[in-house]
């Protein structure tokens, strides 16, 4: 039960993950937009947009599946300081749709982690 669950939450962060970088790397005005709010554009944006592209690699890589989910939930937990900090909740209409799903994504990484939490290295040492 436990192998099926850290699967799912891991499909479900891997796709939400995945989704986002078209907009990141296709450079859509709404990436752009968000980006330059916080200082970070284009570097910021193309950058996290490979973590984000990395961390969902790891996820499927069973020796690294915690290191995955550790990177997710440390791009979603900047994600939801720069909108609680800089460009706020609802970001160009959308409802607040981006920091809501920053926070599931936060969310689901650490619940990942717990799961997998015989697998990293440096907690069982």
């Amino acid at each position: 039960m436990k192998n099926y669950l850290s699967l799912v939450l891991r499909i479900i962060v891997a796709v939400i993950l995945l989704q986002t970088l078209r907009f990141k790397f296709l450079a859509h005005p709404d990436s752009i937009y968000i980006f330059t709010q916080v200082g970070m554009e284009p570097w910021g944006r193309i950058g996290i947009g490979v973590l984000e592209l990395i961390a969902s690699i790891l996820l499927f890589l069973p020796k690294k599946i915690w290191l995955g989910a550790g990177l997710s939930a440390g791009l979603m937990a900047g994600a939801v300081t720069m909108h609680l900090t800089m460009i706020g909740i609802e970001v160009k209409g959308d409802g607040g749709t981006l920091f809501y799903t920053a926070i599931a994504t936060l969310i689901l990484s650490l619940m990942i982690l717990w799961v997998k939490k015989k697998d990293i290295p440096f907690l069982n040492l």
